[in-house]
């Protein structure tokens, strides 16, 4: 983690928690980390780094090698006229928020910013997230690297040279988590119309969820055979299966939760 520089963390809710997280773990040097974050419910306590309330408050000798901007996309129009003063040849700005994209930064920090644009996901605050990156002009391949490393620290990243996959990624990706546990929820309450008392219900729904997950992830095997091993002809499962695998069932309803999330991705990005 050494490798990163100097870093100048903008937010530390969730998302940017999670990944302090992780850089801490990794080695990161607090005498190397910065960070703005003027929630005080939100800000860490990190002996030997710098915490800070606003972008004031940074000395003017902190020139940092990476700005990873973590704040809500709503906000970061009020964010980002402050950290102008950093958008020199020397730091690279890596942006973990929804929507935003490479063109909105450069209007806010000036033209010769340069920025990597990235999507993670929730995920990353157990060290399971996926991140997808996409570099903008100037970039170099030593600041690739290094975003690479923050990234990695919580996860595994995947890298793009086409900035237009970003919002579906979002859509996919980013937002996924959210509708896995939907998907617990669904099946907890499906068992509770089938009888199950709700505790054992929602029991059965989240340790069948985590496992398959974890199998998924060990298993050299694709997801559609992992399906099929499950699936016994004739059994209960495939019963199951016709329901959710017919015309009205889950890639329909996939294809337009999924359509509906990336339209919002760019709708965000204004």
């Amino acid at each position: 983690m050494a490798g990163t520089g100097k870093l100048l963390l903008v937010g530390c809710g969730k998302m940017g928690g999670a990944m302090l997280e992780g850089w801490l773990e990794q080695g990161l040097k607090p005498a190397d980390l910065a960070v703005i974050e003027p929630g005080e419910a939100s800000r860490p306590k990190v002996a030997g780094a710098t915490i800070v309330a606003a972008v004031e408050q940074i000395v003017d000798g902190f020139v940092p090698d990476i700005v990873v901007l973590a704040v809500k996309p709503q906000t970061m129009g009020n964010v980002l006229p402050g950290l102008r003063r950093f958008a020199g040849a020397s730091t690279t700005f890596l942006s973990i928020a929804a929507g935003k994209t490479i063109a909105t930064f450069r209007a806010g920090l000036g033209e010769e910013a340069r920025i990597v644009r990235a999507m993670p996901n929730t995920p990353a605050a157990v060290r399971r997230g996926v991140t997808v990156c996409v570099a903008g002009a100037g970039v170099s391949a030593t600041a690739k690297a290094r975003c690479g490393e923050l990234l990695s620290a919580v996860g595994d990243v995947l890298w793009t040279e086409d900035e237009g996959l970003m919002d579906a990624v979002t859509a996919v990706s980013g937002s996924g988590p959210a509708y896995v546990f939907l998907l617990v929820e669904a099946m907890a309450a499906a068992g509770v119309n089938a009888g199950l008392p709700a505790d054992m219900a929602m029991t059965l729904a989240r340790a069948t969820v985590a496992g398959s997950g974890e199998l998924l992830r060990r298993s050299s095997e694709a997801a559609s055979q992992l399906r099929i091993n499950v699936t016994s002809p004739g059994g209960t499962t495939a019963e199951a299966l016709k329901v959710l695998m017919s015309d009205i069932g889950m890639q329909p309803l996939f294809d337009s939760a999924i359509a509906a999330a990336t339209r919002r991705s760019k709708e965000l990005a204004g």
